[in-house]
């Protein structure tokens, strides 16, 4: 561990985490948490050592100039702390960085050694996967945890999920053999439109964060930025009727089977979010643009194939359904890179 400033005395502090690569498709979860990072102005105060976890064949170190001096940018995970103000004010622990390549274990204990001297009280890890849902619809986010007193206190599901995981997955389990609550927050992606950014699920994220610690997290532009980058898959959508058939399709399978959410609690939830935020205040500055949409030509693409056709995941049915993804359902390096490397 690089200790870059003095660990700070905390209130009441929540760790939130992501990992860029295999748990993160349209890199929803990283830039959620880098939201959070931008809009309290995090301070950084670790950085886990680049040489014990990553492969930079894999994870390429950058070269930038500062000032006409070379630098270089090696690829880890960084913490930072934000304190969030109000009545009953309380701190974030961000943890953001990149799935290491090797020594999972490791890379999980040196993360809860810390967690434990910070006094964390829950670790919540945001992850996301490609799956069959329509960009049309609202974006679903399951919450995740392997405590079963946890999960029935929170309203969270139970995890069943048998597979191939990820550092998301491990890191979860570290904490539940820990003793620490843990949940994960996943966010499906639509299979067809993966292409980073997805600021309408990166948006999903943070409200179920929101809901989830009980803090009002201030948007931004974020808001403006999901119906933007909708109408734009509108747009392209519209261009090529297989697609659109194809959304049809998806989004009759969607309405069909969360008929009986359009009452209780998921009215009751929305409602309570309007509530808190008919107000105004963070989170509700007018405008926006979807940031680093360019024009566009990158939606409705295999990443791969470049074609521009309806993909269904091939990770089996699980891919689209389990809060677990298969390796389609990031952009980082293999799984098995991770899985082989923890045993050292």
């Amino acid at each position: 561990m690089i200790e870059l400033e003095g660990v700070p005395e905390l209130i009441d502090p929540v760790m939130v985490a992501a990992f860029e690569g295999w748990n993160d498709a349209g890199d929803a979860a990283s830039t959620a948490v880098a939201h959070l990072d931008r809009e309290w102005k995090g301070e950084v105060f670790a950085a886990l050592d680049a040489e014990d976890y990553y492969d930079f064949q894999v994870n390429r170190p950058t070269v930038y100039l500062d000032g006409g001096v070379r630098k270089i940018t090696w690829p880890t995970t960084r913490l930072s702390v934000v304190r969030v103000g109000g009545e009953k004010p309380r701190d974030l622990v961000l943890v953001r960085g990149i799935e290491p390549s090797m020594r999972w274990r490791s890379f999980c204990n040196e993360l809860l050694g810390f967690a434990h001297e910070l006094g964390v009280e829950m670790v919540v890890i945001l992850g996301a996967l490609l799956g069959d849902t329509p960009h049309t619809r609202p974006v679903p986010v399951s919450g995740i945890t392997s405590d079963a007193d946890l999960a029935r206190t929170m309203d969270l599901e139970e995890t069943r999920y048998e597979g191939p995981t990820g550092i998301v997955g491990i890191l979860q389990e570290a904490c539940t053999h820990a003793g620490v609550p843990a949940v994960s927050l996943w966010a499906a992606v639509p299979h067809y439109v993966s292409q980073p950014p997805n600021p309408k699920a990166t948006l999903a994220l943070l409200n179920r964060l929101e809901d989830l610690v009980g803090l009002r997290i201030p948007l931004g532009e974020l808001a403006e930025d999901a119906r933007a980058w909708q109408l734009g898959v509108d747009q392209l959508a519209a261009e090529d009727s297989e697609v659109a058939e194809y959304v049809q399709s998806l989004e009759e399978a969607r309405d069909t089977a969360e008929l009986p959410e359009a009452s209780g609690e998921a009215i009751a939830r929305e409602f309570e979010r309007y509530l808190r935020r008919r107000d105004g205040g963070p989170g509700q500055a007018p405008g926006g643009h979807a940031t680093e949409s360019g024009d566009g030509s990158s939606y409705l693409r295999d990443a791969s194939s470049g074609r521009g056709r309806p993909q269904r995941p091939r990770g089996g049915p699980e891919a689209g359904t389990d809060p677990e993804p298969g390796p389609e359902s990031g952009s980082g390096a293999e799984p098995d890179d991770g899985e082989d490397s923890s045993e050292d």
